[in-house]
């Protein structure tokens, strides 16, 4: 057991869409993530996507729907199986929790990000 500086996690790196694991819930992965400008549209079969805004604002979007803004201090659950894109016009940071395992790009043509240890 021991406290994780979310700050500090951060400052460690300077990549975009790059999530780094910074503790273990269950056999989930808590990540903190940086990014700016938009993911492509994806969806995740089996596992809903968490995003708590940290710092900044991004916008979710979602197919179908209108966009939803996302300020910092607020989260956004995106159901399974619902086809989504995240994206910033500014850095936007992010703690993500996602099971082990689940690649981060769902169903979509990018390659997943390999989620290092911080």
């Amino acid at each position: 057991m021991k406290t994780v500086n979310l700050a500090d996690k951060l400052s460690q790196f300077a990549s975009h869409w790059d999530p780094h694991v910074v503790a273990d819930y269950n056999d989930n992965d808590v990540m903190v993530v940086k990014f700016i400008g938009e993911f492509p549209f994806h969806k995740h079969d089996t596992t809903d996507d968490f995003f708590l805004v940290l710092e900044g604002e991004m916008e979710m979007d979602i197919q179908g729907e209108p966009s939803r803004t996302v300020k910092a201090g607020e989260l956004f659950v995106v159901p399974k199986g619902v086809v989504h894109r995240p994206r910033a016009a500014k850095e936007v940071k992010v703690l993500l929790i996602e099971p082990k395992g689940e690649p981060n790009s769902g169903d979509a043509d990018r390659e997943p990000a390999p989620k290092p240890r911080i």
